[in-house]
């Protein structure tokens, strides 16, 4: 029997049949790497929109001629992207940092599967198949490779001496509310520091909007390097959603190691004070990701530098 009597002939029945299809398919994909695997990766950026817009693209115009072939896979990506929301599985914010990926993919996705359905690739059909059966593979591969530990340095000059600047890194009062719009899209900021005991071996407590950093001292070269281990953290930020959202990615996902501020003494007598944080993340690609989490940390850097600045000089 022609494959073709399979499909919903109505132009409007046609395009539910795909988005639909499409998306049960990719949702259950998208489930699979998150919940099963444990995979924020090229499997879930790259692999799912680009098949999201292959499958619901050539679902929508086997057979036919239409006018806009990339309305399917666009759809489909909408529909899944409310239910993600409606179903608390992420926030705004992730589902807005994904997007470029996320279109990039599904608009080569959507070429690849319009040039299927007009027979321009030998055994689309198969290919289609493999990719479905294949993808879930490289997201058991992703897992197996160790994320790379890199460090992330901010720096300000303060008009004060290092001795004077160095207790106000040790601990330090509450932070002004912030005025940044990165902050107010749920990304945890510092609020506090305070610390218990002095000296190697004392324990700092950074306190951000979603929990407290548990740092324990690992040098205390007073007035000036003071580094320190992480070995408790929070979630990384709060999802702007309607419900209160705990994905996955947020746990175990942004992990910082350890930090320091070093403090130097200019020949002015001012103090360059620079805060450096060492992390990894387990989300890939990395390369693009790491744009968003180093901008955020030098974000969160400045802020805490910036307090210790005006206390110091104050």
């Amino acid at each position: 029997m022609n494959l073709l009597s399979y499909f919903p002939q109505n132009p409007k029945t046609r395009l539910y049949f795909s988005v639909l299809g499409s998306t049960i398919i990719c949702g259950l994909l998208t489930l699979l790497g998150i919940y099963g695997i444990g995979s924020y990766g090229m499997y879930l950026f790259v692999l799912i929109p680009l098949l999201m817009g292959i499958s619901a693209t050539w679902l929508y115009t086997f057979g036919r001629e239409v006018a806009y072939k990339h309305k399917a896979a666009f759809l489909t990506l909408l529909v899944s992207l409310l239910l993600m929301l409606a179903f608390a599985i992420e926030g705004l914010i992730c589902i807005g940092m994904a997007s470029p990926f996320l279109l990039l993919f599904l608009w080569t996705g959507s070429y690849i599967g319009y040039g299927i359905s007009r027979k321009k690739m030998v055994h689309g059909q198969a290919v289609i198949l493999f990719l479905f059966l294949v993808t879930p593979l490289t997201a058991f591969v992703e897992t197996t490779i160790p994320p790379v530990v890199q460090p992330v340095t901010t720096s300000i000059v303060i008009k004060a001496s290092p001795e004077e600047v160095w207790k106000n890194v040790v601990e330090f009062p509450e932070l002004k509310a912030p005025t940044e719009f990165i902050f107010k899209t749920g990304i945890a900021y510092p609020i506090n520091a305070v610390i218990e005991g002095r000296g190697v071996g004392a324990v700092r407590h950074c306190n951000f909007t979603t929990g407290s950093f548990v740092e324990p001292i690992t040098v205390w070269d007073e007035p000036r390097l003071l580094k320190f281990d992480v070995q408790e953290q929070p979630a990384p930020m709060k999802e702007l959603s309607f419900y209160d959202i705990d994905a996955p990615h947020l746990h175990d996902y942004f992990v910082s190691k350890r930090g320091q501020f070093k403090l130097t003494r200019l020949p002015d007598g001012n103090t360059l004070l620079e805060g450096t944080t060492w992390y990894f993340h387990n989300i890939k690609p990395a390369l693009y990701w790491s744009l968003w989490s180093k901008y955020i940390i030098h974000k969160i850097h400045m802020r805490v530098l910036e307090h210790i600045k005006e206390n110091s000089e104050g």
